[in-house]
Protein backbone atom coordinates (compact mmCIF):
# COMPACT_ATOMS: atom_id res chain seq x y z
CA UNK A 1 0.00 0.00 0.00
CA UNK A 2 1.55 3.41 -0.98
CA UNK A 3 2.97 5.26 2.14
CA UNK A 4 1.63 7.90 0.52
CA UNK A 5 -0.13 11.00 2.80
CA UNK A 6 -3.44 9.26 3.54
CA UNK A 7 -6.13 12.00 3.94
CA UNK A 8 -5.08 13.94 0.75
CA UNK A 9 -7.94 16.96 1.43
CA UNK A 10 -7.04 17.62 5.15
CA UNK A 11 -3.19 17.58 5.05
CA UNK A 12 -1.20 18.65 7.78
CA UNK A 13 2.97 19.03 7.97
CA UNK A 14 2.53 16.69 10.48
CA UNK A 15 2.33 13.07 9.84
CA UNK A 16 4.10 9.84 11.20
CA UNK A 17 3.62 6.37 9.22
CA UNK A 18 2.95 3.20 11.28
CA UNK A 19 2.71 0.98 8.33
CA UNK A 20 5.47 -1.83 8.12
CA UNK A 21 6.21 -4.65 9.98
CA UNK A 22 3.90 -5.18 12.98
CA UNK A 23 4.33 -8.84 15.36
CA UNK A 24 1.24 -10.41 14.59
CA UNK A 25 -0.36 -14.07 15.67
CA UNK A 26 -3.86 -15.62 15.49
CA UNK A 27 -5.24 -17.50 18.36
CA UNK A 28 -8.83 -19.07 19.06
CA UNK A 29 -9.66 -15.86 21.05
CA UNK A 30 -7.36 -16.26 24.01
CA UNK A 31 -4.27 -13.51 24.24
CA UNK A 32 -1.39 -15.18 22.61
CA UNK A 33 1.82 -15.88 25.16
CA UNK A 34 4.05 -14.58 21.91
CA UNK A 35 3.33 -13.28 19.16
CA UNK A 36 5.34 -15.49 16.06
CA UNK A 37 4.51 -13.86 12.98
CA UNK A 38 5.72 -10.75 11.32
CA UNK A 39 3.16 -8.98 9.30
CA UNK A 40 3.30 -5.82 6.98
CA UNK A 41 0.50 -3.68 7.64
CA UNK A 42 -1.65 -2.53 6.15
CA UNK A 43 -1.41 -5.34 3.64
CA UNK A 44 -4.23 -7.93 5.24
CA UNK A 45 -2.98 -11.68 6.32
CA UNK A 46 -4.72 -13.16 2.81
CA UNK A 47 -2.62 -11.12 1.25
CA UNK A 48 0.91 -12.34 0.09
CA UNK A 49 2.66 -8.88 0.03
CA UNK A 50 1.76 -9.16 4.16
CA UNK A 51 3.83 -11.95 4.47
CA UNK A 52 1.45 -14.08 5.71
CA UNK A 53 -0.88 -15.27 3.05
CA UNK A 54 -3.07 -17.32 4.80
CA UNK A 55 -7.08 -17.31 5.24
CA UNK A 56 -8.49 -15.81 8.26
CA UNK A 57 -11.38 -18.18 9.91
CA UNK A 58 -14.89 -17.18 10.96
CA UNK A 59 -13.56 -18.23 14.42
CA UNK A 60 -10.18 -17.12 14.77
CA UNK A 61 -8.71 -13.80 16.56
CA UNK A 62 -5.85 -11.79 14.96
CA UNK A 63 -3.21 -10.07 17.58
CA UNK A 64 -1.28 -6.70 16.34
CA UNK A 65 1.23 -5.30 18.00
CA UNK A 66 4.35 -3.10 17.53
CA UNK A 67 5.90 -0.15 19.72
CA UNK A 68 5.28 3.35 18.43
CA UNK A 69 7.47 6.85 19.69
CA UNK A 70 4.66 9.33 20.85
CA UNK A 71 5.76 12.27 19.40
CA UNK A 72 7.04 16.00 20.69
CA UNK A 73 3.73 17.59 21.47
CA UNK A 74 3.44 20.78 24.17
CA UNK A 75 1.06 21.45 26.13
CA UNK A 76 -1.73 23.03 23.51
CA UNK A 77 -1.75 19.63 21.39
CA UNK A 78 -1.84 16.35 21.18
CA UNK A 79 -1.55 13.56 19.40
CA UNK A 80 -3.85 11.71 16.87
CA UNK A 81 -3.55 8.22 16.18
CA UNK A 82 -5.51 6.78 13.61
CA UNK A 83 -6.63 4.09 11.43
CA UNK A 84 -7.91 3.78 7.73
CA UNK A 85 -9.94 0.52 7.90
CA UNK A 86 -10.26 -2.65 10.09
CA UNK A 87 -12.32 -5.09 8.72
CA UNK A 88 -14.35 -6.13 10.87
CA UNK A 89 -14.28 -5.57 14.31
CA UNK A 90 -11.42 -4.88 16.46
CA UNK A 91 -10.45 -2.86 19.96
CA UNK A 92 -7.32 -0.77 20.38
CA UNK A 93 -5.19 -0.77 23.49
CA UNK A 94 -2.27 1.39 24.17
CA UNK A 95 0.50 0.12 26.77
CA UNK A 96 -2.61 -2.36 27.84
CA UNK A 97 -5.19 0.69 28.15
CA UNK A 98 -8.37 0.26 26.08
CA UNK A 99 -8.34 3.59 23.49
CA UNK A 100 -11.67 2.30 21.97
CA UNK A 101 -13.43 -0.19 20.05
CA UNK A 102 -15.06 -0.45 16.27
CA UNK A 103 -17.33 -2.16 14.56
CA UNK A 104 -17.50 -2.11 10.02
CA UNK A 105 -14.31 -2.67 8.07
CA UNK A 106 -14.38 0.03 5.79
CA UNK A 107 -14.49 3.24 7.29
CA UNK A 108 -11.31 5.52 9.12
CA UNK A 109 -11.64 6.03 12.82
CA UNK A 110 -9.15 7.60 15.61
CA UNK A 111 -8.28 7.97 18.90
CA UNK A 112 -6.54 10.78 20.57
CA UNK A 113 -3.73 10.36 22.90
CA UNK A 114 -4.52 12.95 25.29
CA UNK A 115 -1.77 13.44 28.48
CA UNK A 116 0.26 11.11 26.66
CA UNK A 117 4.45 11.84 27.72
CA UNK A 118 7.02 11.66 24.80
CA UNK A 119 8.00 8.37 25.14
CA UNK A 120 7.95 4.39 23.56
CA UNK A 121 4.92 2.66 24.03
CA UNK A 122 3.01 -0.42 22.68
CA UNK A 123 0.56 -0.29 20.62
CA UNK A 124 -1.73 -3.55 19.90
CA UNK A 125 -4.49 -4.51 18.31
CA UNK A 126 -6.80 -7.40 18.62
CA UNK A 127 -9.66 -8.40 15.68
CA UNK A 128 -12.49 -10.20 14.54
CA UNK A 129 -13.80 -10.76 11.19
CA UNK A 130 -16.28 -13.55 11.06
CA UNK A 131 -18.19 -11.74 8.38
CA UNK A 132 -20.83 -10.91 10.05
CA UNK A 133 -23.41 -9.94 7.67
CA UNK A 134 -24.73 -7.22 9.52
CA UNK A 135 -22.17 -5.30 8.75
CA UNK A 136 -20.75 -4.03 5.34
CA UNK A 137 -19.02 -7.37 3.55
CA UNK A 138 -19.41 -6.20 -0.25
CA UNK A 139 -17.72 -9.35 -2.69
CA UNK A 140 -15.75 -10.84 0.48
CA UNK A 141 -17.16 -14.88 0.99
CA UNK A 142 -15.53 -17.55 2.97
CA UNK A 143 -16.09 -19.62 0.30
CA UNK A 144 -14.96 -17.57 -3.06
CA UNK A 145 -15.71 -18.11 -6.52
CA UNK A 146 -17.35 -16.82 -9.55
CA UNK A 147 -18.01 -13.01 -8.65
CA UNK A 148 -17.26 -13.60 -5.00
CA UNK A 149 -13.75 -13.26 -4.11
CA UNK A 150 -11.75 -14.06 -1.09
CA UNK A 151 -12.20 -12.10 1.94
CA UNK A 152 -9.53 -9.82 3.57
CA UNK A 153 -9.39 -9.45 7.46
CA UNK A 154 -7.55 -7.13 10.21
CA UNK A 155 -5.69 -3.65 9.67
CA UNK A 156 -6.04 -2.87 5.61
CA UNK A 157 -5.25 0.91 5.56
CA UNK A 158 -2.90 2.86 6.45
CA UNK A 159 -2.24 3.53 10.30
CA UNK A 160 -0.48 7.02 11.29
CA UNK A 161 -0.57 9.80 14.07
CA UNK A 162 -0.11 13.28 13.80
CA UNK A 163 0.57 16.30 15.96
CA UNK A 164 -2.15 18.84 16.03
CA UNK A 165 -3.42 22.03 18.47
CA UNK A 166 -5.56 21.51 20.75
CA UNK A 167 -8.18 23.77 19.20
CA UNK A 168 -8.07 22.73 15.94
CA UNK A 169 -10.24 21.72 12.45
CA UNK A 170 -12.21 18.54 12.88
CA UNK A 171 -13.80 18.21 9.59
CA UNK A 172 -14.14 20.48 5.81
CA UNK A 173 -16.39 20.88 3.88
CA UNK A 174 -16.02 21.82 0.01
CA UNK A 175 -19.35 22.72 -2.03
CA UNK A 176 -18.06 24.14 -5.75
CA UNK A 177 -20.02 25.82 -8.46
CA UNK A 178 -19.13 26.86 -11.92
CA UNK A 179 -17.87 30.09 -10.26
CA UNK A 180 -17.27 29.62 -6.54
CA UNK A 181 -16.91 27.21 -4.01
CA UNK A 182 -18.22 27.39 -0.53
CA UNK A 183 -15.62 26.13 2.35
CA UNK A 184 -17.41 25.30 5.91
CA UNK A 185 -15.15 24.38 8.53
CA UNK A 186 -16.46 22.11 11.88
CA UNK A 187 -13.77 23.36 14.80
CA UNK A 188 -13.03 21.07 17.78
CA UNK A 189 -13.89 23.98 19.72
CA UNK A 190 -15.75 27.65 19.95
CA UNK A 191 -14.69 29.44 16.27
CA UNK A 192 -12.82 32.06 16.83
CA UNK A 193 -12.01 32.87 13.04
CA UNK A 194 -9.80 31.81 10.30
CA UNK A 195 -8.24 33.00 6.87
CA UNK A 196 -8.56 31.00 3.73
CA UNK A 197 -6.41 31.52 0.48
CA UNK A 198 -6.96 29.60 -2.69
CA UNK A 199 -4.50 29.50 -5.34
CA UNK A 200 -5.17 30.19 -9.15
CA UNK A 201 -3.23 30.60 -11.93
CA UNK A 202 -3.98 34.21 -11.53
CA UNK A 203 -2.67 34.46 -7.85
CA UNK A 204 -3.46 33.52 -4.83
CA UNK A 205 -7.00 34.91 -2.86
CA UNK A 206 -6.92 35.10 0.24
CA UNK A 207 -10.20 35.55 2.24
CA UNK A 208 -11.47 36.49 5.75
CA UNK A 209 -13.68 33.83 7.40
CA UNK A 210 -15.26 35.19 10.30
CA UNK A 211 -17.99 32.39 10.27
CA UNK A 212 -17.40 29.03 9.96
CA UNK A 213 -18.68 28.92 6.33
CA UNK A 214 -17.85 31.49 3.73
CA UNK A 215 -18.34 31.32 -0.19
CA UNK A 216 -15.59 32.29 -2.21
CA UNK A 217 -16.16 33.66 -6.02
CA UNK A 218 -13.25 32.62 -8.29
CA UNK A 219 -12.13 34.52 -10.69
CA UNK A 220 -11.59 33.19 -14.59
CA UNK A 221 -13.12 29.95 -13.46
CA UNK A 222 -11.32 26.52 -14.95
CA UNK A 223 -13.90 23.92 -15.25
CA UNK A 224 -13.03 20.66 -13.78
CA UNK A 225 -13.70 17.44 -16.77
CA UNK A 226 -12.14 14.20 -17.39
CA UNK A 227 -10.44 16.20 -20.36
CA UNK A 228 -9.21 18.89 -18.12
CA UNK A 229 -9.29 17.89 -14.42
CA UNK A 230 -8.05 21.35 -13.15
CA UNK A 231 -7.39 21.35 -9.34
CA UNK A 232 -7.42 24.47 -7.22
CA UNK A 233 -5.53 24.40 -4.28
CA UNK A 234 -6.08 25.59 -1.05
CA UNK A 235 -5.23 26.84 2.95
CA UNK A 236 -6.70 27.56 5.55
CA UNK A 237 -5.29 28.69 8.96
CA UNK A 238 -7.25 28.27 12.41
CA UNK A 239 -5.70 29.50 15.28
CA UNK A 240 -2.67 27.41 15.18
CA UNK A 241 -4.13 24.87 13.25
CA UNK A 242 -3.30 24.99 9.38
CA UNK A 243 -4.71 22.27 6.89
CA UNK A 244 -4.32 22.66 3.34
CA UNK A 245 -6.69 20.48 0.79
CA UNK A 246 -7.92 20.86 -2.62
CA UNK A 247 -11.30 21.46 -4.88
CA UNK A 248 -12.63 21.48 -8.08
CA UNK A 249 -15.18 23.66 -10.04
CA UNK A 250 -17.72 21.16 -11.54
CA UNK A 251 -21.36 20.50 -11.44
CA UNK A 252 -23.56 17.52 -11.19
CA UNK A 253 -27.01 17.84 -12.56
CA UNK A 254 -30.43 16.45 -14.43
CA UNK A 255 -31.76 18.07 -17.06
CA UNK A 256 -33.88 17.59 -20.43
CA UNK A 257 -31.74 18.39 -23.58
CA UNK A 258 -34.10 17.62 -27.17
CA UNK A 259 -36.97 16.12 -25.02
CA UNK A 260 -34.66 13.70 -23.60
CA UNK A 261 -33.51 13.12 -19.76
CA UNK A 262 -29.99 13.91 -19.47
CA UNK A 263 -27.25 13.78 -16.95
CA UNK A 264 -25.11 16.66 -17.43
CA UNK A 265 -21.71 17.95 -16.15
CA UNK A 266 -20.79 21.83 -15.26
CA UNK A 267 -24.64 21.99 -17.07
CA UNK A 268 -23.57 19.85 -20.19
CA UNK A 269 -24.56 16.46 -21.41
CA UNK A 270 -22.08 13.91 -20.53
CA UNK A 271 -21.88 10.26 -21.50
CA UNK A 272 -20.39 8.26 -19.05
CA UNK A 273 -18.10 5.59 -20.60
CA UNK A 274 -16.98 3.38 -17.85
CA UNK A 275 -16.07 0.23 -16.33
CA UNK A 276 -17.04 -1.49 -13.07
CA UNK A 277 -13.77 -1.38 -11.13
CA UNK A 278 -13.82 -3.63 -8.12
CA UNK A 279 -10.52 -2.64 -7.06
CA UNK A 280 -8.56 -5.70 -6.16
CA UNK A 281 -4.79 -7.18 -6.75
CA UNK A 282 -3.28 -10.64 -6.74
CA UNK A 283 -0.57 -9.77 -4.67
CA UNK A 284 -1.86 -7.23 -2.23
CA UNK A 285 -5.64 -8.55 -2.88
CA UNK A 286 -7.73 -5.06 -1.95
CA UNK A 287 -4.86 -2.97 -2.11
CA UNK A 288 -2.30 -2.13 -5.06
CA UNK A 289 1.34 -3.71 -4.63
CA UNK A 290 3.29 0.08 -4.41
CA UNK A 291 2.57 4.14 -4.55
CA UNK A 292 1.63 4.20 -8.22
CA UNK A 293 -0.57 1.38 -8.57
CA UNK A 294 -4.07 3.42 -8.43
CA UNK A 295 -2.80 5.71 -11.43
CA UNK A 296 -1.36 2.80 -13.44
CA UNK A 297 -5.27 1.63 -13.60
CA UNK A 298 -6.99 5.19 -14.00
CA UNK A 299 -4.52 5.49 -16.62
CA UNK A 300 -5.21 2.47 -18.25
CA UNK A 301 -8.36 3.17 -18.20
CA UNK A 302 -8.23 6.67 -19.94
CA UNK A 303 -5.93 5.12 -22.27
CA UNK A 304 -8.68 3.07 -23.77
CA UNK A 305 -11.04 6.68 -23.83
CA UNK A 306 -13.25 5.45 -20.60
CA UNK A 307 -14.02 8.34 -18.76
CA UNK A 308 -15.53 6.90 -15.54
CA UNK A 309 -15.36 4.02 -13.15
CA UNK A 310 -17.86 2.71 -11.23
CA UNK A 311 -16.46 1.62 -7.44
CA UNK A 312 -18.35 -1.14 -7.07
CA UNK A 313 -19.04 -2.58 -3.30
CA UNK A 314 -15.69 -1.40 -2.00
CA UNK A 315 -14.29 1.91 -0.17
CA UNK A 316 -10.87 2.76 -1.20
CA UNK A 317 -8.44 4.53 0.40
CA UNK A 318 -8.05 8.45 -0.02
CA UNK A 319 -5.23 8.18 -2.35
CA UNK A 320 -7.86 6.63 -4.78
CA UNK A 321 -9.76 9.49 -4.90
CA UNK A 322 -7.18 11.87 -5.09
CA UNK A 323 -5.65 10.07 -8.09
CA UNK A 324 -8.98 10.39 -10.05
CA UNK A 325 -9.08 14.13 -8.93
CA UNK A 326 -5.88 14.87 -10.62
CA UNK A 327 -5.87 12.55 -13.46
CA UNK A 328 -9.54 13.20 -14.41
CA UNK A 329 -11.66 9.85 -13.92
CA UNK A 330 -15.02 10.41 -12.81
CA UNK A 331 -16.62 7.94 -10.48
CA UNK A 332 -19.96 6.78 -9.57
CA UNK A 333 -19.71 4.94 -5.77
CA UNK A 334 -21.24 1.99 -4.56
CA UNK A 335 -22.51 1.94 -0.92
CA UNK A 336 -21.46 -1.43 0.64
CA UNK A 337 -24.05 -3.88 1.24
CA UNK A 338 -24.93 -5.50 4.45
CA UNK A 339 -27.71 -7.92 4.78
CA UNK A 340 -28.30 -11.18 3.15
CA UNK A 341 -27.89 -12.36 -0.57
CA UNK A 342 -30.15 -15.12 -2.25
CA UNK A 343 -29.48 -16.69 -5.28
CA UNK A 344 -33.02 -17.47 -6.23
CA UNK A 345 -34.44 -13.89 -5.40
CA UNK A 346 -31.59 -11.71 -5.96
CA UNK A 347 -30.20 -13.14 -9.04
CA UNK A 348 -32.21 -16.34 -10.71
CA UNK A 349 -35.94 -14.37 -11.16
CA UNK A 350 -34.71 -11.49 -12.00
CA UNK A 351 -32.38 -13.06 -15.15
CA UNK A 352 -35.45 -14.73 -16.06
CA UNK A 353 -37.54 -11.20 -15.81
CA UNK A 354 -38.79 -10.67 -12.86
CA UNK A 355 -36.87 -7.01 -11.85
CA UNK A 356 -40.46 -5.10 -9.91
CA UNK A 357 -40.53 -7.01 -6.83
CA UNK A 358 -41.47 -5.17 -3.43
CA UNK A 359 -38.40 -4.10 -1.14
CA UNK A 360 -40.46 -3.19 1.60
CA UNK A 361 -40.51 -6.38 4.05
CA UNK A 362 -36.66 -7.79 2.66
CA UNK A 363 -33.53 -7.64 4.91
CA UNK A 364 -35.77 -7.73 8.02
CA UNK A 365 -32.72 -7.59 10.68
CA UNK A 366 -33.29 -4.25 12.51
CA UNK A 367 -29.65 -3.75 13.22
CA UNK A 368 -28.75 -4.81 9.87
CA UNK A 369 -30.75 -1.88 8.40
CA UNK A 370 -29.60 0.60 10.88
CA UNK A 371 -25.88 -0.15 10.23
CA UNK A 372 -26.17 0.37 6.27
CA UNK A 373 -28.18 3.22 6.95
CA UNK A 374 -25.40 4.71 9.33
CA UNK A 375 -22.75 3.54 7.24
CA UNK A 376 -23.76 4.97 3.90
CA UNK A 377 -24.65 8.29 5.89
CA UNK A 378 -20.72 8.09 6.93
CA UNK A 379 -19.39 6.83 3.59
CA UNK A 380 -21.34 10.33 1.87
CA UNK A 381 -19.30 12.44 4.46
CA UNK A 382 -16.19 10.68 4.27
CA UNK A 383 -15.96 11.03 0.27
CA UNK A 384 -17.86 14.22 -0.27
CA UNK A 385 -15.15 16.60 -1.21
CA UNK A 386 -14.09 14.58 -4.19
CA UNK A 387 -14.92 16.47 -7.10
CA UNK A 388 -14.59 13.00 -8.87
CA UNK A 389 -17.69 11.03 -7.05
CA UNK A 390 -20.79 12.41 -9.78
CA UNK A 391 -23.19 9.61 -8.12
CA UNK A 392 -23.76 7.01 -5.79
CA UNK A 393 -25.49 3.60 -5.97
CA UNK A 394 -27.57 2.98 -2.88
CA UNK A 395 -28.10 -0.76 -3.74
CA UNK A 396 -26.84 -3.21 -5.74
CA UNK A 397 -29.18 -6.23 -7.91
CA UNK A 398 -31.47 -6.61 -4.22
CA UNK A 399 -27.99 -7.33 -2.36
CA UNK A 400 -29.13 -6.37 1.47
CA UNK A 401 -32.27 -4.22 -0.19
CA UNK A 402 -35.26 -2.81 2.15
CA UNK A 403 -37.02 0.35 1.77
CA UNK A 404 -35.25 1.66 -1.10
CA UNK A 405 -37.56 4.86 -1.56
CA UNK A 406 -37.00 5.52 1.92
CA UNK A 407 -33.21 5.55 2.34
CA UNK A 408 -33.24 7.03 -0.98
CA UNK A 409 -34.79 10.57 0.36
CA UNK A 410 -32.83 9.95 3.38
CA UNK A 411 -29.36 9.83 1.73
CA UNK A 412 -30.63 12.64 -0.91
CA UNK A 413 -30.78 14.76 1.63
CA UNK A 414 -27.38 14.08 2.36
CA UNK A 415 -25.87 15.38 -0.98
CA UNK A 416 -27.98 17.18 -3.16
CA UNK A 417 -25.16 17.58 -5.58
CA UNK A 418 -24.83 14.73 -6.91
CA UNK A 419 -27.23 11.86 -8.41
CA UNK A 420 -28.29 8.70 -6.83
CA UNK A 421 -28.85 5.45 -8.12
CA UNK A 422 -31.42 3.50 -5.12
CA UNK A 423 -31.37 0.46 -7.37
CA UNK A 424 -28.71 -0.52 -9.64
CA UNK A 425 -30.01 -3.52 -11.86
CA UNK A 426 -33.21 -4.09 -10.54
CA UNK A 427 -36.22 -4.32 -7.83
CA UNK A 428 -36.88 -0.74 -8.83
CA UNK A 429 -38.67 1.04 -6.57
CA UNK A 430 -40.48 4.53 -7.25
CA UNK A 431 -37.41 6.94 -6.82
CA UNK A 432 -34.58 7.48 -8.03
CA UNK A 433 -32.62 10.17 -9.70
CA UNK A 434 -31.79 7.29 -12.53
CA UNK A 435 -33.41 4.56 -13.90
CA UNK A 436 -30.35 1.66 -13.93
CA UNK A 437 -30.76 -1.78 -15.39
CA UNK A 438 -27.67 -4.81 -15.83
CA UNK A 439 -27.95 -6.92 -18.77
CA UNK A 440 -25.90 -9.38 -19.90
CA UNK A 441 -28.00 -12.36 -21.64
CA UNK A 442 -29.93 -10.35 -23.56
CA UNK A 443 -29.90 -7.54 -26.08
CA UNK A 444 -29.64 -4.46 -24.98
CA UNK A 445 -32.88 -2.28 -25.94
CA UNK A 446 -33.67 1.35 -24.12
CA UNK A 447 -36.95 1.75 -22.18
CA UNK A 448 -38.29 5.59 -22.99
CA UNK A 449 -37.84 6.42 -19.15
CA UNK A 450 -38.60 9.99 -17.50
CA UNK A 451 -35.10 9.84 -16.16
CA UNK A 452 -31.92 9.67 -16.96
CA UNK A 453 -31.36 5.91 -18.64
CA UNK A 454 -27.82 3.93 -17.23
CA UNK A 455 -26.73 0.53 -18.78
CA UNK A 456 -25.19 0.28 -15.39
CA UNK A 457 -23.66 -2.93 -15.87
CA UNK A 458 -23.09 -5.25 -19.03
CA UNK A 459 -21.12 -7.09 -21.35
CA UNK A 460 -18.50 -9.41 -18.81
CA UNK A 461 -16.77 -11.12 -21.51
CA UNK A 462 -13.91 -13.24 -21.08
CA UNK A 463 -10.77 -13.84 -23.65
CA UNK A 464 -8.43 -15.89 -21.78
CA UNK A 465 -5.62 -18.77 -22.79
CA UNK A 466 -4.98 -21.89 -21.46
CA UNK A 467 -7.04 -23.75 -18.77
CA UNK A 468 -8.36 -23.38 -15.44
CA UNK A 469 -12.09 -22.47 -13.88
CA UNK A 470 -13.08 -18.99 -15.26
CA UNK A 471 -16.87 -17.28 -14.83
CA UNK A 472 -17.61 -14.55 -17.33
CA UNK A 473 -21.05 -13.90 -19.63
CA UNK A 474 -19.43 -14.74 -22.87
CA UNK A 475 -16.27 -17.06 -23.82
CA UNK A 476 -13.30 -16.38 -26.40
CA UNK A 477 -10.18 -18.45 -27.35
CA UNK A 478 -9.46 -15.91 -30.30
CA UNK A 479 -8.10 -12.40 -29.57
CA UNK A 480 -9.64 -11.07 -32.94
CA UNK A 481 -13.09 -12.41 -32.52
CA UNK A 482 -12.96 -11.03 -28.74
CA UNK A 483 -12.34 -7.76 -29.86
CA UNK A 484 -14.93 -8.07 -32.72
CA UNK A 485 -17.46 -8.84 -30.44
CA UNK A 486 -16.95 -5.88 -27.46
CA UNK A 487 -16.77 -3.74 -31.03
CA UNK A 488 -20.23 -5.11 -32.07
CA UNK A 489 -22.01 -5.11 -28.67
CA UNK A 490 -20.94 -1.14 -28.61
CA UNK A 491 -22.11 -0.16 -32.12
CA UNK A 492 -25.05 -2.37 -31.88
CA UNK A 493 -26.43 -1.71 -28.63
CA UNK A 494 -24.43 1.25 -27.04
CA UNK A 495 -24.07 3.61 -29.97
CA UNK A 496 -27.74 3.14 -31.57
CA UNK A 497 -29.55 4.22 -28.05
CA UNK A 498 -27.71 7.43 -27.35
CA UNK A 499 -29.56 9.34 -29.57
CA UNK A 500 -32.92 8.20 -27.85
CA UNK A 501 -31.35 8.85 -24.30
CA UNK A 502 -28.77 6.34 -22.85
CA UNK A 503 -26.79 8.48 -20.87
CA UNK A 504 -24.01 5.98 -19.50
CA UNK A 505 -23.26 2.49 -19.84
CA UNK A 506 -20.79 0.44 -17.44
CA UNK A 507 -18.98 -2.38 -18.72
CA UNK A 508 -17.73 -5.30 -16.82
CA UNK A 509 -14.96 -5.06 -15.91
CA UNK A 510 -11.97 -3.06 -15.82
CA UNK A 511 -9.60 -6.01 -14.58
CA UNK A 512 -9.70 -9.54 -13.92
CA UNK A 513 -10.48 -10.86 -10.51
CA UNK A 514 -9.06 -14.23 -9.19
CA UNK A 515 -11.61 -16.73 -11.45
CA UNK A 516 -14.21 -13.71 -12.98
CA UNK A 517 -11.73 -12.94 -15.54
CA UNK A 518 -13.55 -10.50 -17.66
CA UNK A 519 -11.46 -7.97 -17.20
CA UNK A 520 -10.29 -5.54 -20.12
CA UNK A 521 -6.90 -5.85 -17.74
CA UNK A 522 -5.64 -8.99 -16.47
CA UNK A 523 -5.55 -9.56 -12.87
CA UNK A 524 -1.60 -9.01 -12.28
CA UNK A 525 -2.56 -6.04 -15.40
CA UNK A 526 0.46 -7.71 -17.19
CA UNK A 527 -1.72 -6.70 -20.10
CA UNK A 528 -4.46 -5.45 -21.83
CA UNK A 529 -6.49 -7.70 -23.90
CA UNK A 530 -8.84 -5.56 -26.20
CA UNK A 531 -6.81 -3.47 -28.99
CA UNK A 532 -6.46 0.24 -27.96
CA UNK A 533 -7.02 1.53 -30.90
CA UNK A 534 -10.23 0.54 -31.58
CA UNK A 535 -10.91 0.88 -27.62
CA UNK A 536 -10.12 4.80 -28.58
CA UNK A 537 -12.02 5.34 -31.82
CA UNK A 538 -15.26 3.18 -30.06
CA UNK A 539 -14.64 6.18 -27.38
CA UNK A 540 -14.48 8.87 -30.20
CA UNK A 541 -17.59 7.21 -31.87
CA UNK A 542 -19.93 7.47 -28.35
CA UNK A 543 -19.08 11.11 -27.57
CA UNK A 544 -19.78 12.18 -31.34
CA UNK A 545 -22.84 10.27 -30.96
CA UNK A 546 -23.82 12.23 -27.59
CA UNK A 547 -22.75 15.52 -29.20
CA UNK A 548 -24.31 15.39 -31.92
CA UNK A 549 -27.85 13.76 -30.36
CA UNK A 550 -27.26 14.93 -26.63
CA UNK A 551 -27.66 18.66 -27.26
Amino acid sequence: MPDVYPRPQLRRSSYICLNGPWDFAVTDGSEPASYFETIRVPYPPEAPLSGINRRIGETETMWYRRSISIPEHGPDECVILHFGAVDQVCEVRLNGTLLGRHEGGYLPFSFTLDGMPNETAQLSVRVVDSLDHRYPWGKQKQSPGGMWYTPFSGIWQTVWMEVVPRDRILSLSLCPSLDAVTVTVVPSAEYLGAVLTVETPNGPISVDMPEPSVTVPIPDPILWTPEHPHLYPITIRCGEDVVSSYFALRTVSQGIVNGVPRLLLNGEPVFLHGLLDQGYWPDGLCLPPDDEGYDRDIRAAKALGFNTLRKHIKIEPLPFYAACDRLGMLVIQDFVNNGSYRFLHDTVLPTVGLKRLSDTNTNGDRDARGIFLKTAQDTIRHLYNAPCIIGWTIFNEGWGQFCADEIYRTLKAFDHTRFFDATSGWFRQKESDVRSEHMYFRKFRLHRSKRPFLLSEFGGYVYAEGSGKRYGYRFFRDRDAYCEAIFALYRDEILPAIPKGLCGAIYTQLSDVEEEQNGLLRYDRSSVKPDPERMTALAGMLAQAMRNKGK
